[in-house]
């Protein structure tokens, strides 16, 4: 059999379908890994292999498209790398025959890459050069990268197979339906970017099925002249009798595949929902425009022009709290947690109050130990306007993906909130609505880089945006983690990011959070340091025992239990709060203090020292 290269020149090329969702199917529950099923069920695997083979793929894909040490170490499966993947090629190897290709199969890794998570580009890099090269020391043809969603990801995907081997290779993005990926990259960039790599043939699989994917290919052959590789979903899944069923039959892929043809594609399959079946029909529809392919597709990649990024705005002049930190004097922000309900006359008269009393802002949760409150912007906005009072809403990144929070961070901009705390956000499961999902496509390190680049007039995909936003952006910190080297390694990311203010967790321990700043180098950020006065005895115990981030010493706790009644218990809460405000204030620029239960009149006790 002639090498793959020399068969690519001159035939079109039929791949294989879905593996996941036939394993499925079959049996196999999601919660396993199914690359493992190399080794504990390779029958299994062998026979789906040989399906494909029967249906006409001319090409099979080994099952290891998440054999790499990032999907394999939740697994405890880090160990047997090499062993997944070599059985992986053995497996794909004897279904292939002497007429059948194999391809060495790997796709993302499922982590956040920095700036938007901690892993760096490096450890991406050398993740696929591992991997890789295992797949070429077993006897690949060719190398197929597929549904990546992270462009850099892919782009390092391609320099370490290429370190690795010559061979062909497949670079498959994946996008949704509006055409760009999770992070917001259109399909022009995308293919400006994979046309200057290394890469033999480029394109697009998952997520969309043969319709909107035909639109994207006659958009990606107009700026590219290499070669296009295609693996639609088999239409959009709808939920039936608890199980997820794909909609595109056999004969519509094989409908579409004329028109794949027709378009100029050159090697194409099926991804999820796709069965032997649908390869079937495909393989009859090539076997009948099967001619041989010319090479002289016009190459004209379409430059991402450049454009002259405006002046961010400096940091004095975002918002009054900035101005005031900027100017060297010290802060008060009180913390208002959103109501349950559309009622807020309590929060109200709570922010008249505190305006009266000199706080600088109202620091406003977001959907704090995931409960479902009103939004923090549309309490904060709420606030600024009927008040007059400033804010500082709290931006999680758990209920949004990343182009919805770039959606609500322009909306919140244009509606006059300039300060921000970027938050990860408590997962659902520990809230009141467990069976509630999560999306955190990224965390809160990510999300200030999301704000820094509004902040420089670019969006999360680095598209100008006009004029640039001003957002004064805060990160939280937990200086009594039981994790302190990795909380310092994420203040960093953090600060490198762009945070310029911090507010820590409740400080019950002076000595504690001294110790930790001592390891911690802030870099020009603003410290505000939390507080929260303490209520009662109870809830001292369920600060200490229930919620995480919060250190409440054996000390405090005895020093409230001396008192039986509630008033000499929230009277001696209150003397620790303001303890701790007189201490904290000779080293932090400002404080947060909580207000219990909606009781924003301690709150302005405990923090009299700093309004006078």
């Amino acid at each position: 059999m002639i090498s793959f290269e020399e068969y690519l020149k001159d035939n079109l090329v039929l791949l294989d379908g879905a593996m996941g969702s036939l394993i499925y199917q079959k049996g196999v529950f999601i919660d396993k890994c199914y690359d493992e099923l190399n080794l504990s069920r390779p029958d299994l695997i062998r026979s789906i292999h040989e399906d494909y083979v029967r249906a006409g793929a001319k090409v099979i894909e080994t099952n290891t498209y998440g054999a790499n040490r990032f999907k394999l170490t939740p697994h405890n499966l880090a160990g047997k790398i090499r062993e997944i993947n070599l059985a992986g090629v053995a497996l794909a190897r004897e279904a292939a025959g002497e007429n059948t290709y194999v391809a060495g199969s790997m796709g993302p890794g499922g982590v956040g890459i920095e700036p938007w998570g901690e892993t760096t580009l490096e450890e991406v890099f050398e993740a696929y050069a591992e991997q890789s090269a295992i797949l070429a020391e077993g006897g690949v043809d060719l190398f197929i990268l597929e549904t990546f969603q992270d462009i850099r990801e892919m782009e390092q995907a391609i320099r370490a197979v290429r370190r690795a081997s010559d061979l062909p290779l497949a670079a498959m993005m994946t996008v949704n339906e509006d055409g760009k990926t999770r992070y917001g990259v259109d399909i022009d960039e995308i293919t400006y970017r994979l046309a200057k790599s290394e890469a033999t043939l480029i394109g697009l699989n998952c997520t969309v099925g043969p319709k909107p994917m035909l639109d994207f290919v006659e958009r990606m052959k107009k700026t590219s002249g290499k070669p296009i590789c295609i693996m639609p979903n088999a239409g959009r899944p709808q939920f039936t009798d608890g199980r997820m069923i794909y909609m595109s039959t056999p004969e519509y892929f094989g409908v579409y595949a004329k028109r794949f043809i027709d378009q100029g594609v050159r090697m194409m399959g099926g991804c999820c929902g796709t069965t032997p079946e649908h390869i079937g029909k495909m393989a009859n529809t090539l076997a009948m425009k099967q001619t041989r392919i010319q090479h002289s597709l016009k190459i004209g990649v379409k430059p991402v022009t450049g454009e002259p990024l405006p002046e961010p705005v400096p940091v004095e002049k975002k918002s009054r709290l900035s101005g005031r930190l900027a100017s060297g004097e010290q802060v008060v922000l009180v913390e208002m947690v959103p109501p349950r309900s559309t009622d807020i006359s309590k929060q109200l008269e709570g922010a008249r109050l505190l305006l009266d009393h000199r706080v600088d802002a109202i620091n406003i949760p977001d959907g704090p130990r995931a409960s479902a409150r009103m939004t923090g912007l549309s309490l904060a906005v709420l606030l600024q306007n009927q008040v007059g009072i400033e804010t500082v809403i709290h931006y999680t990144c758990r209920d949004r993906n990343l182009l919805g929070m770039q959606s609500d961070l322009l909306g919140a901009a244009a509606l006059g909130i300039r300060n921000i705390l970027a938050i990860t956000g408590d997962p659902p499961m520990i809230g009141d609505y467990p069976q509630a999902t999560a999306v955190f496509d990224i965390d809160a390190i990510g999300l200030v880089h999301l704000i820094n680049n509004l902040n420089h007039g670019m969006d999360v995909g680095e598209k100008r945006i006009g004029e640039p936003t001003s957002f004064f952006t805060g990160v939280g910190l937990d200086p009594n983690s039981v994790n302190q080297e990795n909380e310092i390694h994420r203040l960093q990311l953090k600060r490198e990011a762009g945070a310029e203010f911090i507010i820590t967790q409740p400080v019950f321990d002076i000595p504690s959070l001294e110790s930790f700043l001592e390891k911690t180098d802030l870099g020009g950020c603003y410290l505000l340091a939390g507080i929260w006065p303490l209520v009662s005895l109870r809830n001292a115990e369920f600060m200490k025992n229930e919620v995480p981030g919060v250190y409440v010493p054996d000390a405090v706790i005895s020093y409230i239990a001396r008192y039986d009644s509630k008033e000499d218990q929230l009277k001696a809460g209150l003397e620790i709060a303001r303890m701790m405000v007189d201490t904290v204030k000779t080293f932090a620029h400002g404080i947060q203090v909580s207000a219990p239960f909606g009781k924003y009149r301690l709150a302005v006790e405990v923090a009299a020292s700093m309004l006078e």
